[in-house]
């Protein structure tokens, strides 16, 4: 084994004549500290790498008595948080733009996380096979597991996914080394090793976050560019009814991302906003007004103009309102609106005169659901929902119509449940929808056949509910019409009006 890098940036030097030897320390203690005072001195790139390559082999080919026989679980917990932070991206200012995924920097930073990930591989595999030894067993093993297991599973989840600073070498050896610490922890997933293996068990999550907490600061977050990684990719895997214990450590974090300028950022701390509203409870998301912070943070994106942000805040809304309502109830307050209705009221405010069309589906995608949300409450929206509707149904929105679909079902949804104002608004419906069953019938453009299939069938549907809240009067109206339509397509959905009863 050639470790004559490693040896030369040692320096294991006996007492010199008169001077009273040191204290006996371990051999395997006297090498890790030494490589950590090394790399804590700032040397040099290319000698640290030579280090870290001998360290992996020398590892690898010592016996486990050796390295472990009367090391300080402290050494070694800090010999691993030194090479972690050697692997790392490289830090960036708390406003610099984001680094270009071929820069050299990264590049370098993927070639050091593989090294270190190297090390890490054959360290957890030694104290694997310590675990057997008479003299060494889990008495030695477990402190020592207890102090690395934190920092090298946040190398892992650093590495783990293909990012600016990971090449195919570095994700390898982060996927190997994730499912190594998960079994040497005795678990049988990541969601079981962060987690705990049941309720009553307390997983390692608090120990990650506990180290990440320094970086998730308003000052910090930033300065590492995997550290929002880390956490968006870890948070998932606690769930309920675990992660209600970890609230005040990951609600904080995940409102601070969301809060940033950029589109990216925004979207990652909402999804990570929306997993803690699934998996919370909502006694606790209520409690300290937690659910109306969330709830004025998600609101002010509706301000947007970018089409994957609103979609993300949309779906997470949805989600977060009945926790709002029933918390209002519970509390008896009287409101004119609920917050669903401040929601539909400015969707519909900007679904208006919206004209991109990647925010008019998105817009149109999520409105059937805010509906059937609000029931029978939805008539204090008639009025602006009637005038998106027509708006909508007039205009193509290219080969798939998610818009015109999207609406469509949002019509049907209107018309069950507030049936009873129907009637009243049956011209203009009804006009809206003949237009754009002959649009749809005469389009000679790129629209696929099922999709026109499927907007006349929902064309159809909504004529089939206008009718029966009205009691036949589209029937009625529709007689001269069918009678002098020669268009098949057009007759067959007339047609189905005309027989259904």
């Amino acid at each position: 084994m050639e470790l004559s890098g490693l040896v030369r940036a040692l320096r294991l030097e006996g007492p010199r004549d008169g001077e009273q030897p040191p204290p006996a320390v371990p051999p395997a203690e006297q090498v890790f500290l030494q490589i950590g005072q090394l790399f804590s001195e700032g040397a040099g790139g290319a000698p640290k790498a030579g280090v870290v390559r001998d360290l992996g082999a020398l590892v690898e080919a010592a016996d486990c008595r050796w390295l472990f026989g009367g090391l300080s679980p402290a050494t070694l917990g800090e010999l691993v948080a030194v090479l972690n932070g050697y692997a790392a991206p490289p830090k960036q200012e708390q406003d610099a733009a984001e680094l270009p995924s071929k820069d050299s920097a990264y590049t370098a930073a993927a070639e050091r996380a593989a090294d270190v990930g190297s090390v890490f591989l054959h360290l957890l595999v030694k104290l694997e096979a310590a675990k057997t030894q008479e003299s060494l067993g889990v008495p030695v093993v477990g402190p020592i597991l207890c102090r690395v297991t934190g920092p090298v599973y946040i190398f892992a989840a650093t590495h783990v996914v293909e990012r600016p600073w990971t090449n195919v070498r570095s994700q390898s050896v982060a996927q190997e080394l994730l499912a190594l610490l998960v079994q040497a922890a005795g678990c049988g997933s990541v969601a079981e090793f962060l987690r705990g293996k049941n309720e009553d068990e307390e997983g390692r999550f608090a120990a990650v976050m506990g180290l990440l907490k320094q970086e998730l600061t308003k000052d910090t977050w930033k300065c590492n560019p995997a550290t929002k990684f880390v956490f968006s990719w870890t948070l998932p895997h606690v769930t309920r009814p675990w992660l209600s214990r970890y609230l005040e450590r990951v609600l904080p974090p995940s409102l601070l991302i969301s809060d940033d300028y950029r589109e990216e950022n925004k979207i990652l701390g909402v999804r990570c906003l929306h997993h803690i509203i699934l998996n919370v409870p909502a006694a606790d998301l209520c409690q300290f007004n937690r659910a109306q912070v969330v709830y004025h943070a998600l609101y002010n994106h509706l301000y947007s103009r970018e089409a994957p942000l609103i979609q993300t805040v949309l779906v997470c809304l949805l989600d977060l309102l009945p926790i709002l309502e029933r918390a209002q109830r519970q509390q008896k307050q009287a409101r004119p609106t609920t917050p669903c209705d401040e929601v539909l009221q400015l969707v519909l405010t900007h679904m208006e005169a919206e004209h991109r069309l990647a925010l008019r589906r998105v817009y149109a995608r999520t409105l059937p659901a805010f509906v059937q949300r609000l029931g029978i409450l939805i008539v204090q929206h008639l009025k602006r929902l009637e005038r998106v509707i027509l708006g909508y149904l007039e205009v193509c929105d290219g080969p798939e119509e998610e818009a015109r679909l999207g609406i469509l079902e949002a019509l049907q949804c209107t018309i069950k449940h507030a049936w009873p104002r129907m009637p009243c608004r049956l011209p203009v419906l009804l006009k809206a929808l003949l237009k754009m069953i002959w649009d749809v019938h005469t389009d000679q453009g790129s629209t696929p056949e099922p999709v026109k299939a499927a907007l006349l069938q929902g064309a159809t549907e909504c004529l089939i509910l206008l009718d029966r809240c009205s009691e036949g009067q589209v029937k009625v109206l529709l007689e001269g019409v069918y009678s002098s339509c020669e268009e098949n397509r057009v007759r067959e959905c007339l047609r189905k009006v005309q027989e259904n009863t």
